[in-house]
């Protein structure tokens, strides 16, 4: 289909779940906007999943949908707004039938298979081995969009930072360096065990003059409390958050450490140097999106990188993880960010 891009009023990308996947999908909205001046950017995304776009000055409106909402009652919706231009960053069964119910003129999606039919304008469905933010941008190539940015985006409110600010204030003292871990992870196997947490919190605060925040979410709460009773001293237990709440503490944070997870991703792009601890998964494509972040992964175990929801063995890949190679890492982000860490 030729595509005209003068005819291009309003957009709606579509990604519907997954915290980090949908910050991780904003890699898109500075090129959309470079192109498109005067477009107005929309964002279909789960109930759940509103907070992770609603202070983005770049999206216009956030629609929201429900998980088992039937898919031509969200097309006709989609209908009555009149979009010049869809961009299914999801791509699965459910978001092409939405896609391709909508009526809009143009409809870029992946050409997976068995969805091409929804879409009109295809991007490639091969996933390559650059970061999966990247891979979002291959929907700019069927429009001959350019790559001016592949800067991802997440906001906390100017009111929401100053309570996270006013926490730690109150719970930290002005010389103690605050480390955020966030032993969230949707998957069990993506989980480093409360039991390591501890040893890596106590290696870290031998060596720096710190004190640990544990951030958690619902589902997180018994290894929050575990590493709080085995660090009575040493680490400030978040209150109960919603991701707001969280992100807020997570943007007056030092340095984060994090499971592969939706917070993960929020505090990279939040800027925070973030350290992400890798397991079943491939820092390569799913690590922290940033130049002042990094992560970490025992390379040398046998079943590595297995993308299994369940461990099979005994959990080495974070149990065996060298408390040695994290240092190494924490003092790198510390140098590479000119952090004010202080050596005991």
């Amino acid at each position: 289909m030729n595509f005209n891009k003068e005819k291009i009023k309003k957009i709606l990308c579509i990604k519907p779940r997954g915290i980090g996947d949908i910050v991780l999908s904003t890699i898109i909205l500075d090129n959309l906007a470079a192109y498109f001046p005067s477009v107005k950017i929309d964002y279909l995304v789960e109930d759940f999943a509103k907070e992770s776009l609603q202070n983005n000055p770049l999206v216009n409106k956030i629609f929201t949908m429900k998980q088992a909402e039937f898919p031509l009652k969200v097309a006709l919706r989609i209908r009555k707004e009149k979009y010049n231009l869809i961009l299914d960053l999801w791509s699965n069964p459910r978001s092409a039938q939405i896609t391709f119910l909508s009526g809009v003129k143009y409809r870029v999606g992946f050409a997976y298979r068995g969805r091409k039919y929804a879409y009109n304008l295809l991007a490639s469905s091969s996933r390559g081995d650059h970061h999966s933010a990247e891979h979002n941008l291959e929907l700019l190539k069927p429009l001959d969009i350019p790559v001016i940015s592949k800067k991802i985006h997440y906001y906390v409110s100017e009111k929401d930072n100053s309570a996270g600010k006013e926490f730690i204030l109150n719970n930290f003292t002005a010389n103690e360096s605050v480390i955020g871990i966030i032993p969230s992870g949707g998957w069990a196997s993506k989980r480093c065990d409360a039991s390591k947490w501890v040893e890596i919190c106590e290696a870290i605060s031998s060596t720096y003059k710190t004190k640990f925040l544990i951030l958690w979410g619902p589902g997180d709460e018994e290894d929050a409390n575990y590493i709080k009773s085995h660090l009575p001293d040493k680490a400030i237990l978040a209150p109960a958050t919603d991701l707001s709440s969280m992100s807020d503490l997570i943007n007056n944070c030092t340095i984060v450490l994090a499971n592969d997870s939706g917070p993960m991703h929020i505090s990279a792009a939040l800027g925070i140097p973030t350290l992400g601890l890798f397991g079943p998964t491939n820092p390569i494509m799913h690590g922290p999106y940033s130049d002042k972040s990094d992560y970490v992964i025992k390379e040398d175990l046998f079943c590595i990188i297995c993308n299994l929801q369940q461990c099979r063995y005994r959990h080495e890949c974070f149990i065996d993880l060298s408390l040695e190679k994290i240092l190494e890492k924490v003092e790198s982000l510390i140098l590479k960010n000119n952090l004010s860490l202080v050596k005991k």
